[in-house]
């Protein structure tokens, strides 16, 4: 019998069978064939949204640009996000904004509603005008307005497999981006001159990432221009994103992991060690980032207003309590969009992600922020760790039963449920 674990290697399932489709035909014979069935992407989530003990739909293979007209593109969906980003260059094209990693695949991206930064721009799921999904009756729907969409664009696989989306693309771009180290004061409204609305209106794209104990930031602040792009080296490329992001960051991982107690003298080491530094190249080189170092995840989104205030006390808790946490919490702000069940369903959302390391405890720290989390109407990031269920989520979307009705008309025999969809949608 197979099995499939997820990228953090901490969820792992025993399929009764894998398929792996190379054709929307092959997809709906896949569908057909199968009792239950769920479609897993790259396994980037750290929930078992993707696990089943059913027909596992593995849609590697469907990788292929379908069509291009104008600046909508029509993929499979299976694409993987750093694939479409150089498809998309190639053709003088770029998704309008996207997240910091990209080995995920299209589709699972936006079914859980992965977002990027940026005040005045939506997560990847705003940028999709049409959706083409195979229902458990295996009938082949082209979705492509109303409020079919809307459930379609966030769906959390629960809808049925997707089998091709169409994006809204953009005139290819470049981005010139400046990582320096702040002093969280200045960063943070109420302490300094600059408040965090500012430093976000102000600037195309912003987000910091700030390590407990610290009191200080590593901010990201990026520009859109017309400027040429100018790649680093392939040298100077493996010295920042392997050496400095990945090589140190897992070194003092490590040593936390062995002797907790050294965590705050460690994350102040790991803070001198930033220096600024710049980068200006295609969006989709910019955006992402690599990522060796494995760790599991909670994000939520609040009101964007709330933001200093709730990092703050996240990181109050940390050092009451005296957590072993060396992983930087992460800040990022998006604008508002309509999909059902959109974390950023009509308001302008503040992301709060904390991280812990692969191996250590971090089920006390996660639910310690969800209980901060839940007093801001916070929506959990669907492809990452909660605690939430039905009855916690259904009161944060005010549009939770028209994506129920829906999910009964595409989904009547539950043929695409888990124990994931169980516990979140009932």
């Amino acid at each position: 019998m197979p099995t499939w674990t997820n990228w953090a290697r901490q969820q792992r399932c025993a399929p009764e069978r894998i398929e792996t489709p190379r054709s929307e035909d092959d997809l709906v014979r896949a569908v057909a064939g199968a009792r239950r069935v769920k479609v897993a992407g790259s396994g980037h989530s750290f929930t078992d949204i993707a696990c089943t003990d059913g027909v596992m739909i593995d849609m590697s293979a469907m990788r292929q640009v379908l069509a291009v007209d104008g600046h909508e593109l029509t993929v499979e969906a299976g694409i993987t996000l750093h694939d479409l980003g150089a498809q998309l260059c190639a053709r003088g094209l770029a998704m309008e904004n996207q997240g910091d990693v990209d080995p995920q695949a299209l589709a699972g991206a936006i079914s859980t509603a992965t977002h990027g930064t940026g005040g005045r721009f939506g997560n990847l799921s705003s940028q999709v005008t049409a959706v083409r999904l195979v229902t458990g009756a295996g009938e082949v729907l082209d979705i492509r307005e109303g409020d079919e969409l809307r459930a379609a664009r966030v769906s959390l696989g629960a809808l049925g497999a997707i089998s091709a989306i169409t994006m809204r693309c953009v005139p290819a771009f470049t981005i010139h981006r400046i990582d320096e180290p702040r002093a969280l004061d200045e960063v943070l409204p109420g302490f300094a001159q600059v408040g965090l609305d500012e430093l976000v209106d102000s600037h195309d794209h912003w987000e910091a990432f700030v390590l407990p104990y610290t009191r200080r930031a590593l901010t990201l602040t990026s520009e859109r221009t017309d400027r040429a792009p100018e790649p680093p080296g392939r040298a100077a490329t493996f010295l920042h994103d392997v050496v400095l992001e990945n090589a140190a960051l897992g070194a003092f991982c490590r040593l936390g992991r062995r002797f907790p107690a050294l965590i705050p003298l460690l994350n102040r080491r790991l803070v001198g060690l930033m220096g600024r530094s710049e980068q200006l190249d295609a969006s989709n080189r910019v955006y992402a980032n690599t990522r060796l170092v494995r760790f599991t995840e909670m994000e939520y989104g609040i009101p964007r207003e709330r933001a200093a205030e709730a990092l703050e006390r996240v990181l109050a808790l940390i050092e009451r309590r005296r957590l072993p946490i060396g992983f930087p919490i992460e800040l990022r702000m998006v604008a508002p969009d309509d999909a059902l069940l959109s974390t950023a369903y009509e308001r302008p959302t503040a992301y709060i992600a904390v991280h812990q390391y692969v191996g250590m405890e971090f089920e006390s720290y996660f639910r310690a922020v969800e209980a901060i989390m839940d007093e801001y109407g916070g929506r959990p990031h669907w492809g990452k760790r909660h605690y939430q269920s039905e009855a916690t989520l259904r009161p944060r979307y005010p549009e939770w039963d028209r994506f129920a009705e829906l999910r009964e008309r595409f989904d009547p025999e539950r043929m695409f449920e888990n124990d994931y969809l169980r516990r979140v949608l009932g």
